[in-house]
């Protein structure tokens, strides 16, 4: 045990204390059958990624559970790993490559994948790099990647096994198409912006009777060439006479389209007819399919318009030809007007462009095991905090749609498909697909590759990220589960994450568990390495077929247990937190400046349960003044005396005199049991932020700003001394016990700063105990002798907010009287010497009535400010008269602002209700101060 230094330096504590974990290995996940496991597995963050505030957030949740898991005797594991994300780092690489005027297309696909690993090994390790700084305690020996040779074998392992069960088939269908990247999204990958464009009123003139038109309003009249048809609702009087009939298309090669009834037209949008174009509007595309209307594709994959688009439009960009289409319909007379148009447009996430609906070639996937999905937070085996996300999950599993697994890229995992070589794969059917002899499907690939040709499309990245819970553990080989102890650390424990990917990720990890895994006792499943699930004929089983799982089976095979979804960080307007706003600050700075522990501290103290968080540094600010009072009272109890027998609160609870106890001393042990029991409620409730509330208010409040001061005396009386150490030693260790998980660096520092760590061990190889555990152990506490404390503390405070509204907080000569029942006088005065020490009084004395003087009611009477013997009169009357001049004149505008009609009609609510409240406080105050002014005389 070394002196505690004067001031805390995070810096210093943080590289020490994290190199010695490390070195210790005392992260590492192990299996031990004696103790309950604890797992999580992290949320991986793109291997492009950098620490963002939600990561903060969302890793410093993360670590709060792991480390409180150790502290409660669990065989805690928490994975950490990156994800290959597909798209994001296919981009990056590119982009550096144009830079050299290259494309990947200049190197062929071996060679540029080469570049992109040689990339991922520079810069793919930056983020976990970054997590260490934040204190993140990962068993960092199991750090995964999703292209690591054994995770990519799981992942083509669960393709082959559900291609052969018949839940995977390709299909030509509309997706989200990038046509920078010149491959499908997920809706994830697709952000809605608000785009201020125009809507053109376009008519088609009827064969049949030249000179009546039926109009429609577009925003993309450069697809009218794809168009095939006009549809109108059956039910709409304006067109009941023109179903059936055809019009000429407007624009593009001269075609004859008819005039349909389909019920999916709105009668209210736009005229009540809508230009049916298959090939680039999804909801077009299932009209088209219900009416077996012909598809033309207008567009080629980089977003230029084609031959099918007629000469006068081919080769131009989309946005171009938007253009020149207006003009065209304009020359031609079938443009009849153009509207200023506001309405939301999808854009690639990573390139930054308006998506295409675009008809394409994909592999598709029916999800597995969706109604045990269903069961599994339904039913309650897995929960979700807060509560009511899973109403939102059961929904999207009510209307769940096929997925499409497949992606125009080079990076990733290439689907394991090879095509007899001669095959045209525009041309296959589902049972030539299903034909071994026309269509490979396995994990190692034909015997004869000379004969074959490889799919060119990769997963996409969620299709391995959806097997993360357990193929991060070595499945699916026997040797390496066992190794990474599967069966013991499966199901995981708690889930981490955002809302936003409870479909793209949390649903399907929850399926993908469902279907893969399960206890030995239910037979766990492996998947096939070849063509697998196929009937005599050739053809897919129905997947309908598939037996249910039991509720038993359903609780051996989910992913976890738990998922609790974090809210999102934005700033003091209300946007969302990001590099491209530039309103996110550093992390990295933030911890430079208010150490590691104070960001933690201070991001959980505003992240209420699920919660959007308004990020406010000035409460980070207040995480990092919250150490360094913690790291003052430590040193305050080690220049104290010297410490006893600390190495457990059993034996600090020997060194009790209970005889010599005190009120005070019931009270910080009841507090302390008080503040345990409500710590417990919170981790299991999920309430990470009202927990740290706790701790902040019983530590800064209870056991600073009264217990230490109320010691003071203690500690000059060798009598009261031991016994008042023994106390402030049980209430520290447990304490920095409590907090541990939120601040680790500073208390691990101090547990052996202390000595609670004197033979070597970490904080985390103790166990910390229950409430009731120290509760069993403590003596019978004086519940009368608390309460008359706490109501001592109301009064206390009470008082030196009311000395505080008279800028008399400072000052220690004021004179304080009190009207108050025999009883509460009772109590005051038995506490008289420590009660003007702690307000800062020069006395305090008791009155029958009062007059003329501000008061404040508290729990044991009436205080008043005895302003006449306290300060000069003539000065409190300056002070005063201006105190009214200021007030009076805020009150002036406040009052022109409410009464301005520009104001009140065009302010938010909130902003509305916020100023009548000011108002009214500041009218309150008006009062007050003139009484007082009166009073003065």
């Amino acid at each position: 045990m070394s002196e505690i230094t004067k001031s805390y330096e995070p810096r210093d504590v943080e590289k020490k204390w994290y190199a010695a974990w490390l070195a210790a290995n005392a992260f590492a996940g192990k299996v031990d059958p004696s103790r309950e496991p604890y797992t999580i597995v992290i949320p991986p963050p793109n291997v492009t990624g950098v620490l963002t505030m939600g990561h903060v957030l969302n890793n410093t949740l993360q670590d709060i559970l792991i480390r409180r898991a150790r502290l409660e005797g669990k065989s805690a594991l928490w994975i950490p790993g990156t994800d290959h994300a597909g798209i994001a780092t296919q981009t990056v690489v590119e982009r550096e490559l144009r830079k050299q005027k290259k494309t990947r297309h200049d190197f062929g696909r071996d060679k540029f994948l080469a570049k992109v690993w040689e990339w991922r090994a520079e810069k793919g390790g930056i983020i976990l790099e970054q997590l260490r700084r934040l204190g993140a305690s990962c068993d960092w020996d199991r750090t995964q990647f999703t292209m690591d040779p054994h995770y990519s074998r799981a992942v083509l392992s669960v393709f082959v096994d559900l291609f052969g069960k018949g839940h995977i088939y390709r299909g030509k269908r509309m997706v989200n198409w990038c046509p920078v990247s010149q491959t499908a999204l997920s809706d994830e990958e697709v952000i809605m912006k608000p785009v201020n464009g125009t809507i053109y009123r376009v008519r088609y003139e009827r064969v049949d009777a030249p000179g009546l038109f039926v109009e429609v309003k577009t925003t993309r009249p450069e697809t009218i060439p794809g168009d095939v048809a006009i549809a109108v609702h059956p039910d709409d009087p304006r067109y009941a006479g023109w179903i059936g009939k055809k019009v000429r298309r407007a624009l593009g090669p001269a075609a004859e389209i008819p005039i349909i009834a389909d019920t999916a037209v709105d009668k209210e949008f736009g005229t009540g007819a809508l230009k049916i174009t298959p090939a680039h509007d999804k909801a077009d595309f299932e009209i088209g399919g219900r009416h077996q209307l012909a598809i033309i594709d207008v567009l080629e994959s980089n977003g230029t318009l084609n031959a099918f688009a007629g000469p006068e439009l081919a080769g131009l960009d989309r946005f171009a030809g938007r253009k020149k289409a207006a003009e065209l319909l304009k020359a031609s007379g079938a443009l009849v007007a153009e509207e200023a148009y506001a309405n939301n447009v999808g854009y690639s996430e990573r390139a930054d462009v308006p998506i295409e609906p675009r008809l394409t070639w994909q592999w598709w996937l029916k999800y597995p095991r969706v109604e045990e999905a269903k069961a599994a937070v339904r039913d309650g085996h897995i929960t979700f905090h807060p509560e009511r996300w899973s109403k939102v999950y059961l929904h999207w599993l009510e209307n769940i749609q096929d997925w499409c697994i497949s992606r125009q890229l080079w990076w990733g995992h290439r689907i394991p498909v090879w095509y007899r070589k001669g095959l045209d794969k525009e041309k296959l059917t589902e049972a030539d697909l299903r034909d071994a002899t026309k269509v490979h499907v396995s994990l190692e690939g034909p015997a004869d590759p000379e004969n074959w040709v490889q799919e060119d499309d990769v997963l996409d990245t969620w299709a391995s990220s959806w097997l993360w819970p357990f193929a991060t553990m070595g499945w699916p080989n026997p040797a390496d589960e066992k190794k990474a102890g599967l069966d013991y650390f499966y199901p995981t424990t708690t889930l981490v994450t955002g809302p936003d990917i409870i479909f793209f990720w949390v649903a399907r990890m929850i399926m993908a568990g469902l279907e893969f895994m399960g206890k030995p006792e239910t037979g766990k499943r492996i998947p096939e390495t070849g063509n697998s699930g196929l009937n005599a004929s050739g053809l897919q089983s129905p997947v309908s077929g598939i037996e249910r799982l039991s509720n038993d089976e359903i609780r051996a095979r989910i992913p976890f247990k738990h998922v609790y979804f974090t809210g999102i960080i934005r700033d003091q307007q209300g946007r969302k937190m990001s590099k491209s706003l530039g309103n996110s600050p550093d992390p990295l700075d933030l911890i430079e400046k208010y150490g590691a522990d104070g960001l933690r501290f201070g991001i959980v103290s505003i992240a209420p349960q699920g919660q959007d968080i308004r990020f406010q540094e000035d409460r980070i600010e207040s995480g990092k003044n919250f150490c360094n009072k913690l790291w003052n009272a430590c040193r305050f109890r080690q220049m104290s005396g010297d410490a006893g027998e600390v190495s457990s609160s059993a034996a600090i609870q020997k060194r009790f005199d209970v005889s010599r106890f005190d009120a005070d001393d019931h009270t910080i042990l009841e507090r302390l049991v008080a503040t345990t029991r409500e710590v417990e409620r919170c981790f299991a409730q999920f309430e990470f932020s009202t927990a740290v509330q706790a701790l902040y208010g019983f530590f800064w409040n209870d056991f600073c700003d009264w217990y230490v001061e109320v010691s003071k005396s203690k500690l000059q009386d060798p009598a009261t001394k031991p016994n008042c150490l023994a106390i402030q030693d049980l209430v520290l260790r447990q304490t920095v016990l409590l907090l541990h998980p939120y601040i680790p660096y500073i208390t691990e520092e101090l547990w052996h700063q202390l000595g609670y760590g004197a033979d070597g061990t970490f904080i985390e190889e103790v166990r910390i105990e229950t409430a009731a555990e120290l509760a069993a152990h403590l003596p019978a506490l004086d519940h009368a002798a608390i309460a008359s404390v706490e109501k001592l503390k109301g009064l206390v405070s009470q008082a030196r907010a009311l000395k505080a509204d008279h800028n008399l907080a400072s000052r220690r000569d004021v004179k304080l009287m009190v009207t108050a029942l025999a009883a509460d006088w009772a109590v005051i005065a038995a506490s008289l010497a420590k009660l003007t020490r702690m307000i800062g009084a020069a006395e305090i004395t008791l009155r029958d009535k009062v007059e003329g003087a501000p008061a404040v009611v508290t729990p044991l009477g009436t205080v008043y400010l005895d302003l006449a013997s306290s300060v000069d009169a003539g000065a409190e009357k300056i002070r005063l008269s201006k105190e009214v001049e200021q007030i009076t004149k805020h009150i002036a505008a406040t009052e022109a602002r409410l009464s301005n009609q520009a104001f009140v009609s065009k302010a938010p609510p909130a902003v509305l209700e916020g100023a009548r409240k000011q108002l009214a406080e500041q009218q309150a105050k008006k009062v007050e101060l003139e009484r007082l002014l009166k009073a003065l005389g």
